[in-house]
């Protein structure tokens, strides 16, 4: 079953009488308002258990099934222990399908080793020894918000004589489709790298592609913590956006940012990519694929020493000749 990201607008139609954000079962208050749910929706939700394996390296929480999952992190090799979680409130409600098969990320890693520069070995991409291909569902969360962000700032706009004047506003925002990774088996980094490469209006029910060896990392962290993190997101981005687009001039400071959240609707959803480890004489390496723009490509790669030294010879000659010939 295919999602658009406007099916996805409220959980079960339960809504806030206050402020009309979308309630999910089990909450006793709005996250948004502080309202009181109604009693028919404060029920204590359903206790579930749930085994999961987690890393005992990068922290990654990922499904348990002893027919296909290894003893070892998807993410990052380290040994993985079991682990039992009671009311994982927080769990994967959507995903998107892989569209990036093995082979092209196969084929990608190949041109992504011969595409690294003069610094690189030479002999990279020949020489390069594929051990693992890993296809997984990273886990994030999906909102939608609208927002007052009340701001003040100084800027050169107006300053007349003076380098500084004083400027403040207030600016209703909405946000649509933003991402806040909740993965911890992928860094900021890597995520931030792939993340332009997913198409959001084709969220599934259930898992589609990858294979049956496929990862499914799971979320792990408390609904309360879960809007936190949201919530401290929202505020990242307000203040980007004032910057960019509500302070006049072209030079500011003293910006302060005031952010009151009107309506949130988050989901949990699910996001593919490749993991791929790679050796090149005897050193380990990690690059990861976007599952669904193979362009979308990050990871580490050696460098070669003896070109690095070279560089760093031929400045140091240069530096002296310059100097001799000033002298």
């Amino acid at each position: 079953m295919t999602n658009s990201v406007s099916d996805l607008s409220t959980h079960d139609g339960l809504v806030c009488s206050r402020c009309e954000s979308p309630l999910e079962p089990g909450d006793l208050r709005c996250a948004i308002c502080g309202q009181a749910a109604p009693v028919k929706d404060a029920a204590a939700p359903h206790t579930v258990t749930v085994t999961i394996l987690r890393c005992t390296g990068c922290g990654a929480a990922v499904r348990y099934d002893p027919k296909h999952q290894a003893p070892m992190c998807p993410f990052c090799g380290e040994a993985v222990k079991v682990e039992s979680i009671e009311d994982p409130l927080e769990q994967t409600e959507h995903y998107l399908p892989f569209t990036v098969t093995p082979e092209q990320a196969r084929d990608t890693l190949r041109e992504w080793l011969g595409s690294r520069g003069w610094f690189r070995p030479a002999d990279l991409s020949a020489s390069a020894q594929l051990l693992e291909l890993k296809p997984l569902w990273w886990v994030a969360w999906m909102f939608d918000a609208e927002a007052l962000i009340s701001w003040t700032a100084d800027s050169n706009a107006g300053a007349g004589r003076s380098s500084w004047a004083p400027h403040s506003g207030q600016n209703d925002v909405r946000f649509d489709d933003i991402l806040v990774s909740a993965s911890r088996g992928l860094s900021d980094h890597e995520v931030s790298a792939i993340r332009g490469g997913f198409d959001l209006s084709v969220l599934q029910d259930t898992p589609i592609g990858g294979g049956e060896d496929a990862t499914l990392e799971h979320f792990d962290m408390h609904r309360s913590q879960a809007r936190q993190y949201v919530s401290s997101a929202i505020e990242r981005l307000a203040a980007d956006r004032v910057q960019q687009h509500s302070i006049p001039g072209s030079v500011f400071r003293n910006v302060n940012v005031a952010v009151v959240v009107r309506k949130l609707v988050t989901h949990r959803i699910s996001l593919p990519a490749y993991v791929l480890a790679y050796r090149y004489r005897n050193e380990l390496y990690r690059v990861v694929i976007c599952g669904q723009n193979q362009r979308l490509v990050i990871g580490t790669s050696p460098l070669s020493m003896p070109k690095v030294v070279f560089v760093v010879i031929l400045a140091i000659v240069l530096i002296a000749l310059f100097f001799a010939a000033a002298s």
